[in-house]
């Protein structure tokens, strides 16, 4: 029998492909690292709280930098063709920066998303150079995407699935890295938790499995809003548990425990209510002057519980979470009265739980 040799190079694609890799970490060279900013906590508490404001990437959420690690990921794998498009199930921020990528290298790209997303985010995609494929039931998204790609000839990012392994988090200036850096010079340089929020689960499997390699003794909380699979699945230790109605929260909560969702890392989790979300979001545009996110809120929600949680047991030291992106893209929903009587969601009541821990530091009324 003859050797059988099949050599498929193809000069054209590797140039292409070099040129298009060399693109997309030129962006990361460009983008200085997000600012770590502190919440006016007072000082004799021993208990310090901070925001990493992933807000200030060029598309504007934390989602920039999954998608950066996503495109790396696809593009050294051979996925990503010229002129074949990227097709990703999204409800916004995620769909915003990978748009952006997209017209980075020079290929189209495709949302697929449920119909209700903000009109803002929609048009941020669009701005970027991207299309949006509305669906009116969230639980055939993964579906519709699969098909797209298939018919069109393109990728399926896929991030519910690649999230967890596309970013090394072990370490090349991932988000886990960057906080402990910034952290250094602090009074608390070794936060004593961590908060996150799950959209794809992503981030909170980087940062826990980057604290369990490093050796820190940070936990790690992932705060999780109504009508969401991770708490469930988490809790039960059944990851094939669902939820029928889709998250009110963009950006966060599932409707299944997406493969990116790493439990068995993580410490503790809580179901957060929606109306607290939005307190919390309100709250910090009133403290800090930032409007931010509704999954900021979530986050913020949970951080602020667990600094009351510390000081109640006089325990010293620093909490970290995340300014997941802009308010501007949520105008019309966390920011309106109209929509919340719509939702019939109350804040009030948590608007007064948030007032009781930045006066006294007590955690009260819930």
């Amino acid at each position: 029998m003859k050797t059988l040799d099949v050599d498929r190079t193809d000069a054209d694609y590797r140039t292409w492909l070099k040129e298009a890799v060399r693109k997309v970490k030129a962006d990361a060279n460009r983008s200085a690292d997000t600012h770590l900013l502190r919440f006016p906590l007072p000082e004799e508490w021993g208990v310090d709280l901070y925001l990493k404001d992933e807000s200030t990437h060029p598309t504007g959420s934390l989602k920039h930098r999954l998608a950066r690690s996503l495109f790396l990921h696809a593009l050294c794998n051979g996925w990503i063709r010229p002129g074949r498009p990227v097709v990703e199930a999204s409800s916004g921020s995620t769909a915003v920066s990978e748009a952006y990528f997209s017209a980075l290298i020079g290929v189209p790209f495709i949302a697929v998303m449920p119909r209700s997303t903000s009109a803002e985010k929609i048009a941020l995609i669009e701005a970027q150079g991207g299309s949006c494929h509305l669906v009116d039931d969230t639980r055939t998204i993964y579906e519709v995407s699969t098909r797209l790609a298939a018919e069109s000839g393109g990728h399926y990012m896929d991030q519910f699935t690649y999230a967890e392994r596309a970013t090394d988090w072990r370490g090349n200036n991932n988000i886990a890295e960057s906080i402990y850096h910034q952290m250094a010079q602090e009074r608390f340089p070794e936060p004593t938790w961590i908060v996150a929020t799950a959209g794809t689960g992503g981030t909170s499997a980087t940062l826990a499995r980057y604290v369990h390699y490093i050796g820190a003794d940070t936990r790690v909380c992932v705060a999780d809003p109504e009508n969401s699979a991770f708490f469930d699945g988490w809790v039960s230790g059944d990851c094939s548990v669902t939820c029928d109605c889709g998250s009110r929260i963009e950006g966060i909560g599932r409707p299944r425990v997406e493969p990116s969702f790493v439990p068995g890392a993580i410490d503790r989790m809580m179901k957060v209510p929606d109306a607290a979300t939005v307190a919390a979001v309100r709250m910090l545009e009133r403290a800090m002057g930032r409007k931010p996110g509704g999954s900021t809120g979530t986050g913020l929600w949970s951080a602020l519980r667990i600094v009351a949680e510390m000081k109640a047991a006089g325990q010293r030291g620093s909490v970290v979470t995340l300014i997941c992106d802009p308010g501007d893209r949520y105008l019309d929903k966390y920011y309106s009265d109209a929509w919340l009587a719509e939702q019939g969601l109350d804040i009030a009541p948590y608007l007064g739980v948030l007032d009781k821990v930045l006066e006294t530091g007590e955690w009260t009324g819930e």
